[in-house]
């Protein structure tokens, strides 16, 4: 057991909150006693404490921020069904793909078998699992690894689309694979914990496949069009884009020439990461994020609000953006030192010139976890009316992979 530092207790809801209680009990009389023993031979011990957390505000606002969504017909991307969260029910797709570091794709003789299971009248819902994002790596990815990642796409569209003939699916030979045809359409559920670690990659690849979109298009359109928040590896962003031409070709749903396709200059610059959307007009992010101009437009941001660490713009730039819409902290650095609270009042009611414009501003500093996190904390607070652990749990959440330490200074 450890001596040198708080100790959480928790449990499932299954398990009686008394049980909890009585382990925390013994836990802290062992602290005590460690102590005791410690403080008699002179030593200058530290108080250290036991908790039982019964409410779990931050899994619960997590699942509830990437609850299962639609990104294409019939398929949807969420957090894993849990019962006990009351999210999501297994029951409501007739597929689901479980996204995992240890699952490996599934061959062609599985996803035959998988679509006779789903021609069985009573069924439970189809299980299958996949690899999760940053599991495919370039340069060192093979061809089995994406032919296994496009038969996956052609096969859930099929299933999701069963009336749509212009996707037959391919097989080894490059004939046409007619046995997974179904008359009646299904719905998917790609799905990993938190909904969204592991699930992206193959999210992102069946929405450039069943929506026709180059990398570009399917990285704004899945975040902005369709509300659903994710997080990526610069991995992804990588491999995407080198396997787009064959996305593309292979997709239903694209009528474009892949020839004429022009990369904008905000995606050389993008690690896979999106700044986080913690409310509708306003935005949490690092100091890269706020140096990409062009994708904040893509994202509607038409204001940064700078905290420690001003933007390098081009003076066109700052011109089409207008100075109007930047606002600079200065003398704010993350040092344990500097006090953010006297700036509060001023950053607040620049965020709201965004809610009434219905436009959005980023917030950022130099990595997005401490003095800008602060601000969109004070600003769920003010706007949601939430306490401070609660807003600290709702902004955690839609920082995603991200754990944000606002300093005690700035609170």
């Amino acid at each position: 057991m450890a001596t040198v530092s708080d100790i959480i207790v928790y449990s499932d809801e299954k398990t009686p909150r008394e049980e909890a209680v009585r382990l925390a009990a013994q836990i802290s009389a062992a602290q005590r006693a460690w102590r005791e023993r410690h403080v008699v031979t002179g030593c200058d011990v530290q108080d250290f404490n036991t908790f039982v957390v019964s409410v779990y505000w931050e899994r619960l606002e997590m699942c509830t921020m990437s609850e299962a969504s639609e990104i294409s017909h019939n398929v949807f991307m969420g957090p894993t069904p849990d019962p006990e969260l009351g999210i999501s029910s297994a029951s409501d797709f007739d597929v689901l793909v479980e996204t995992s570091d240890q699952a490996r794709c599934p061959d062609s003789r599985s996803l035959q078998a998988a679509s006779k299971m789903l021609e069985k009248s009573k069924r439970p819902t189809l299980s299958l699992s996949f690899p999760s994002s940053g599991s495919i790596v370039p340069p060192t990815w093979s061809h089995s690894e994406v032919d296994s990642l496009m038969e996956m796409c052609h096969w859930m569209y099929r299933i999701a689309n069963p009336m749509d003939a212009t996707d037959s699916g391919i097989d080894e030979d490059g004939d046409s694979d007619m046995n997974d045809k179904t008359d009646r359409s299904r719905k998917l559920l790609i799905h990993c914990a938190d909904g969204y670690t592991e699930s992206s990659l193959l999210g992102l690849t069946y929405f450039m496949f069943a929506e026709g979109l180059p990398v570009h298009e399917a990285w704004v359109r899945l975040h902005r069009d369709r509300g659903r928040n994710f997080f990526a590896y610069s991995s992804d962003v990588a491999l995407l884009t080198s396997i787009q031409p064959r996305i593309l070709q292979e997709s239903p749903r694209f009528g474009g020439s892949i020839l004429t396709l022009q990369e904008p200059a905000w995606l050389s610059k993008l690690d896979g990461s999106l700044p986080s959307r913690i409310l509708p007009y306003m935005y949490l992010g690092n100091l890269n994020h706020a140096n990409n101009p062009e994708l904040l437009r893509e994202l509607g941001i038409t204001r940064v609000l700078s905290v420690g660490e001003p933007v390098s713009w081009s003076r066109e730039t700052l011109e089409e953006f207008g100075t109007e819409n930047l606002l600079y902290i200065d003398r704010v650095q993350d040092n344990g030192v500097d006090p953010l609270t006297e700036e509060f009042g001023r950053c607040l009611r620049f965020i709201e010139q965004s809610k009434v414009a219905g436009t959005a501003t980023l917030v950022h500093c130099r990595v997005g976890v401490s003095r800008s996190a602060t601000i969109c904390i004070a600003e769920v607070m003010n706007e949601l009316g939430l306490s401070f652990p609660r807003a600290y749990c709702f902004v955690r959440a839609r920082r995603l992979n991200v754990i944000i330490q606002p300093h005690l200074r700035f609170t």
